[in-house]
């Protein structure tokens, strides 16, 4: 490159000759697309997908409505106008909720063990490094979708029972039957999101369905086992009073809620309060232990 016609110096804005081109500083790179700040609803939408894409939930879900809706309507095919004078219209929903309620346990495991099973957990946190986020959205949309469907099931029961066994001989009823039902679908799905945080906790399968099944199942059993002997009695009849069946029970309607004494079961607040509080411990601890493992 010549220099300057008069000077000699190099014209400027032009390489010297031997010398190395000067780099610029280059400018920050701009995505010409939207790059909006990650929220809770992105994952809440990313969890929705996930839910439902999968054929666990439409599997577990229906077996839910199958069950409540078929049994419920099986109980009002057996029962007369008289028998509701006595029990509310959504009490028919709780024969098919005591087995369904397995599916949302089921289903509530499976939103989170599944990921862990398929490796997608690292995907999942490599996307949304934020795990409490993540954790938080399928808390969520579990629980939503587990409610709607109990709910939808059990509106669909008690007013078949209505319609088919309305008459005078029923007795009158009031709105506080169909709230007491609406507390037997929140604690329906107080159990599944306790199920997922068994699932975060355990992240295997079969191991936390196992030990949901063992919660619902077995406290029956071990208060028996506890009343047949006089030193342990009094935990025995407590433990037959506060499970998950003597509780749906009382919930819908059902005086002695299937427990030994009826004039000393506990009330339905008292049901509500034990579930939430070791369903809060168990929310609690899984965000404890997802924050600190390394998936």
């Amino acid at each position: 490159m010549t220099g300057h016609p008069m000077t000699g110096h190099p014209t400027p804005g032009h390489p010297t000759p031997g010398r190395p081109t000067p780099v610029t500083a280059a400018e920050p790179y701009s995505s010409p697309l939207p790059t909006p700040r990650p929220h809770l609803g992105h994952a809440l939408a990313s969890e929705w997908t996930k839910l439902i894409s999968v054929r666990s939930t439409v599997w577990t879900l229906g077996s839910l409505v199958l069950l409540v809706v078929g049994v419920g309507l099986l109980a009002i095919s057996q029962t007369r106008d008289e028998n509701y004078n006595e029990m509310p219209f959504t009490t028919p929903a709780v024969f098919g909720l005591l087995i369904g309620q397995l599916s949302v346990m089921v289903l509530g495991v499976l939103t989170i063990t599944s990921e862990h099973g398929t490796g997608l957990v690292r995907t999942t946190f490599t996307a949304a490094p934020d795990r409490y986020r993540v954790l938080t959205a399928k808390y969520l949309v579990s629980a939503l979708a587990c409610f709607t469907a109990t709910a939808g099931s059990v509106f669909v029961v008690g007013v078949a029972a209505a319609i088919a066994h309305g008459g005078p001989a029923a007795g009158a009823h009031s709105g506080h039957e169909w709230v007491s039902g609406l507390a037997g679908c929140v604690y329906v799905t107080l159990l599944g999101v306790l199920a997922l945080a068994v699932g975060a906790l355990v992240r295997h399968s079969a191991g936390a369905i196992a030990v949901m099944i063992g919660v619902v199942t077995l406290p029956p059993v071990v208060g028996g086992i506890l009343s047949a002997w006089q030193a342990t009695a009094s935990l025995g009849t407590a433990v037959l009073q506060h499970n998950a069946p003597v509780a749906l029970m009382q919930l819908f309607g059902m005086a002695n809620g299937g427990g030994p004494d009826t004039e000393s079961l506990p009330g339905t607040l008292s049901q509500m309060l034990l579930i939430t509080v070791v369903t809060g411990a168990a929310v609690a601890a899984s965000y404890v232990v997802v924050g600190r493992r390394d998936v």
